[in-house]
């Protein structure tokens, strides 16, 4: 992993939504690593053309400004709007499941040149594949790395505390390919009221913990993230390496929830980087608008997820974190 990494910029011609400043949101729902363990990061896709990855993502490796894995310009999109790209289709096998108990999640990533479904993968922090799920409101977030059958189809559990929409991200690299993320919708059928965005704030709470967001966002710009991680009123200075660091963040666009993924400056054991109190993060914002962001942080064994809630597009504010309150 390299340091000082950047955010791929998004393509212009969705560029709508992320921006220069931005506040965070009271929690609303549940947010989660899939579980308390040595889990998931946030990997996800959106290597630029500088890293040797093409077709369309939202993977910060901090290289190129096309925001696309061989789409340039205008053309490129972010990650996790398609569910076909670059010879590749998410064939999601379980489009409905249950909320409120365990339920499975079905799925297998199909080389459209043949119809069969890919076997071999790049392991890639870890991780041969990493699946988010998050709901269309943004309230709800899991990050899971399922477990591959040998005819290619991938399974794992996960428990949605409420019905509604939600949308599945797949972010893989094949066998001697290039790292895509494909998203495809997520039904759980019931009574469903969209949830509000949560409203601004400054910390965002979570099992106990206490992260602050600082930074600036300007778009086309690369500016630093900052956030600092404490209990009980003390900076947590011993934080836990997590598929490869000591915090990994992703954004989802409110709206279409276009994914990007943000890595941290430096990695455990570079001689460099202190695990903790802070994480800090560079990122390019492609646009105006709002995101929600979710960063994953490990410490004494447990995965902990805090979501902030990002309003891009007016210069002169500083970061700021949610409260949240992790399921």
């Amino acid at each position: 992993m390299n340091t000082g990494l950047k955010v791929t910029v998004f393509a212009a011609a969705l560029a709508a939504t992320f921006g220069a400043t931005y506040g965070v949101g009271n929690a609303v729902g549940s947010v989660s690593p899939e579980a308390k363990g040595d889990a998931h990061g946030a990997h996800a896709q959106g290597r630029s053309h500088a890293d040797g990855h093409a077709s369309g993502g939202g993977h910060a490796d901090g290289h190129g400004a096309d925001g696309g894995h061989g789409q340039h310009g205008a053309a490129a999109l972010p990650g996790g709007l398609q569910v076909s790209q670059g010879g590749y289709t998410l064939d999601l096998k379980s489009p409905h499941i249950a909320s409120g108990k365990a339920d499975e999640v079905r799925f297998a990533i199909v080389r459209d040149a043949t119809g069969r479904p890919v076997t071999e993968f790049e392991r890639e922090h870890g991780k041969e594949l990493h699946l988010i799920v998050a709901s269309r409101d943004l309230t709800v977030y899991r990050h899971l790395h399922p477990t591959r059958a040998a005819d290619g189809t991938w399974s794992t559990p996960v428990e949605l505390p409420k019905a509604g929409a939600y949308r599945v991200f797949a972010d893989f690299k094949p066998k001697g390919g290039e790292g895509l993320t494909l998203g495809a919708d997520l039904a759980a059928p019931g009574t469903y009221k969209p949830a509000a965005l949560p409203t601004d704030h400054g910390v965002a709470e979570v099992d106990g913990y206490e992260v602050k967001l600082d930074g600036a966002l300007a778009p086309g710009a690369s500016g630093e993230l900052k956030l600092t991680v404490s209990r009980d009123g003390k900076p947590v200075r011993d934080l836990q390496p997590y598929l490869g660091a000591y915090g990994h963040l992703v954004a989802l666009r409110a709206g279409d929830l276009a994914y990007l993924h943000v890595h941290p400056h430096g990695e455990p054991g570079d001689g460099e980087t202190k695990p903790g109190p802070d994480v800090a993060f560079m990122a390019a914002a492609p646009s105006s608008g709002t995101y929600r962001l979710f960063l994953d942080f490990k410490h004494e064994g447990k995965v902990h997820t805090a979501a902030f809630t990002v309003h891009a597009g007016h210069a002169g504010h500083a970061g700021q974190g949610t409260h949240q309150h992790e399921h």
